[in-house]
């Protein structure tokens, strides 16, 4: 068919598949694999699709709960939010296509994760992200590329998700030598729906058509699953071609029209077009239900001239949907799509065969049985190792003499410290006019549900020096990071999603990480009641064998039962008392201090204790609901200092405290599980009260008020921070212009 000078098995080996699952393939044919059948396979057994490497470790997740409709398994995780209603939400990488073209890397990547949701039934409403880079800061090289792979990232982002009306209310950016290589992008979308209507990717019942709609197929993202489950070397922008290029409004129109047809009883199932297009959409679809499926690839609008089966198979043009019909429905769904001025065409039809068959004007050109391939791929049990590293980075000695003062000014002015409305205010936050707390406003982020008078809290995680010196706990800690963002607003956590970014598994040490960081999840999501609902995982960011650090991102979700109670972060006025709420160590492993001024990402994880930080969350919940709280704000980057300091410029209020601590310069520690709270003075005395319910350690430590930042041996003028605060990014990422 192609290649003919190349034998079967080079072509497959070419496809980036093993001797021994070419083997396999040849068992499960009961022949030697076509063109076609090969990239059906290296796609479908492709890191990014199958989970080889990680399946052993995903299971175990905890993901049953009361409130859980859907959890992984489905395009989308759904919980049910009370009043009829139900939280659509996921969280996917698009780490590879932005590093090699951060624009389209970026939107696209916001297009599949919004498709991911609305595919489910539900109307996107809010959208977050995770992006890391390496330093932006001076003139280095590796500096530059990162100003330009955040600039085209978060235009990206912003020029998908504005198009599409979805409000991107929050998020977080860090910086990190280990991914000079490999920046990371996240997105993260939630949508609504009525928790009796949700749609499922299921191709079921004999003879129902099967109908693709959306944009015609070309030939970007050819490769891209592939592409994703490989690491990177120099040559990496040769693979600018496998980068998908979207169109948002045309995805506009795909989500109106969808949901249009979700109101009709046309449908049995639907499914995105995502990583590996047709091919995973179609046998998914039918490994789901143990069916089998019959596609006529010459009836797939096309975009280009001379497209191949190989090509319609294995094309990643975005914006497209794979729809199994009731029989009799044809016409109804064709006028619908049309209606939308969107491409559909009926394609095939569901079979009794538990095979996929293609054909290409009339001739089969492959035969393929469904279950081994999208249910069935190979399970590897990669070798692991602890890390060499872990045995030099435990003891680090702090023996230099640093003054609180001169601390505190280089901390506040970190990159990861200070606002970063230079990018959310490419964002539009407050589209829909549900936002509550939106992107700058600190700690979690909320939207108000209209319909029930509810409001959902959400917050994306992750802390990589502490998953870098303890995956294990780095990643319990960002469960519980997540979590008390979430808290902080109110709400109730109920259920994470995670993508989770790690670099080579065929390196012992990375599945040793990966291994270590599951169960860290596993953990903490079993202690704090939080349900895994769905998730991504990312391998293979790696480039000329440096990976990343271990980056499990978590996206919490919360409840909170009246939209006029969302609990700001930011100090609401003078005279006020200020209380800070769990135990404070000498901890400074992974810390931003330790970094900052020793240039190591080392030392012991901070303490972790589950029942604390439950604790933590009730306390602050029920005294939001008791209307005790004027605002809180958990302690986590920079310590006391740093989450005080931001209290105070966000909210244009000085502030004066006085902390009584073992060490002076554990204003700047880095302690799990705490959090300041502001009580007007009336207040006091409840609040006290009801912290000693939940047995959790609470002191006052200040009171608002006047234009100065005073924390006990910290001085500083208000203006003068807040000018660093908010003028610092800009001025950095814009230093080349």
């Amino acid at each position: 068919m192609q290649n003919k000078e190349l034998s079967i098995e080079e072509i497959a080996l070419a496809h980036s598949l093993t001797k021994e699952e070419f083997e396999n393939i040849k068992k499960i044919l009961g022949r030697e694999p076509n063109y076609v059948e090969i990239g059906i396979f290296s796609a479908m057994w492709s890191e990014h699709c199958s989970y080889k490497s990680s399946k052993k470790y995903l299971s175990g997740f905890p993901t049953k709960a009361p409130w859980v409709i859907q959890g992984p398994g489905e395009n989308a995780g759904v919980i049910d939010i009370g009043d009829g209603y139900a939280a659509v939400f996921k969280m996917e990488s698009h780490n590879h296509p932005s590093f090699i073209e951060p624009y389209q890397g970026a939107a696209t990547g916001v297009g599949g994760i919004l498709r991911d949701v609305f595919t489910m039934g539900a109307r996107p409403v809010a959208s977050m992200n995770s992006i890391r880079f390496a330093s932006i800061e001076g003139n280095s090289e590796t500096a530059k590329k990162h100003r330009y792979l955040l600039k085209g990232v978060v235009a990206g982002i912003g020029g998908y998700g504005n198009c599409m009306g979805v409000p991107t209310i929050g998020g977080e950016t860090t910086f990190e030598e280990c991914y000079a290589g490999n920046n990371l992008v996240n997105a993260f979308t939630l949508g609504l729906a009525k928790a009796d209507e949700i749609f499922y990717g299921r191709a079921e019942g004999i003879g129902n058509p099967v109908i693709y709609v959306g944009s015609k197929t070309g030939r970007d993202g050819l490769g891209g699953a592939v592409m994703s489950s490989a690491s990177f070397t120099e040559d990496s922008e040769s693979k600018r071609p496998t980068v998908q290029v979207g169109d948002p409004f045309t995805e506009k129109l795909l989500l109106e029209a969808c949901l249009e047809l979700f109101k009709a009883d046309l449908i049995v199932g639907i499914q995105d077009m995502g990583a590996a297009g047709l091919t995973s959409s179609s046998f998914e679809m039918a490994g789901r239900s143990g069916s089998g499926m019959v596609m006529h690839l010459d009836k797939v609008p096309a975009r280009e001239e001379g497209m191949t089966p190989y090509d319609f198979m294995l094309s990643e043009s975005q914006e497209r949907m794979l729809i199994c019909a009731k029989k009799g429905c044809e016409q109804a769904i064709i006028d619908i799509f049309q209606k939308w001025e969107l491409d559909v065409a009926v394609i095939g039809e569901v079979t009794s065969s538990g095979h996929m068959e293609l054909f290409w004007h009339g001739e089969k050109v492959a035969d393929v049985p469904v279950q081994p391939v999208s249910e069935e791929a190979p399970v590897l049990d990669r070798p692991i190792k602890e890390p060499e590293y872990l045995k030099t980075i435990a003891n680090v000695t702090m023996d230099k003499e640093i003054s609180n003062q001169v601390a505190f000014d280089e901390l506040i002015s970190d990159m990861e410290i200070v606002d970063k409305s230079w990018i959310y205010s490419q964002f539009d936050s407050m589209v829909q006019t549900n936002t509550i707390k939106g992107p700058g406003s600190l700690d979690g982020s909320s939207i108000r549900i209209k319909e029930t008078g509810k409001a959902l809290a959400m917050s994306a995680d992750c802390n990589t020096r502490f998953c870098y010196i303890n995956p294990q706990l780095g990643a319990a800690a960002a469960v519980m990071e997540s979590g008390r963002n979430v808290a902080m607003t109110g709400a109730v956590p109920k259920a994470i999603t995670d993508c989770l970014n790690f670099g080579n598994p065929q390196n012992p040490e990375v599945m040793w990480q990966f291994k270590e960081s599951c169960e860290g999840i596993k953990n903490a999501c079993r202690a704090l009641n939080t349900p895994v609902i769905g998730g991504n995982v990312s391998l293979y960011n790696e480039t000329n064998g440096v990976s990343v650090f271990p980056t499990p991102s978590i996206a919490m979700v919360g409840v909170n039962e009246d939209a006029q109670n969302v609990l700001p972060s930011k100090l609401q006025g003078n005279g006020n008392i200020l209380y800070l709420l769990g135990e404070t160590s000498s901890e400074f492993g992974g810390s931003l201090y330790l970094k900052k001024f020793y240039g190591k990402v080392a030392g012991t994880h901070p303490k972790v204790d589950f029942e604390k930080e439950l604790n933590l969350w009730n306390t602050v919940i029920e005294a939001n609901k008791a209307k005790l709280l004027k605002s809180a704000k958990d302690v986590n980057l920079g310590g006391i200092a740093i989450s005080l300091t931001k209290m105070a410029v966000v909210g244009n209020v000085g502030v004066e405290a006085n902390i009584s601590l073992n060490d002076s310069k554990d204003i700047f520690s880095e302690s799990l599980s705490r959090a300041i709270v502001e009580v007007e003075p009336k207040n006091c005395e409840a609040f006290e009260k009801l912290a000693s319910k939940y047995g959790i350690e609470c002191v006052a430590i200040g009171k608002t008020g006047g234009n100065k930042i005073i924390i006990n041996d910290v001085y500083k003028e208000l203006d003068k921070v807040s000018h660093i605060y908010f003028n610092r990014f800009k001025e950095v990422v814009e230093q080349d212009q």
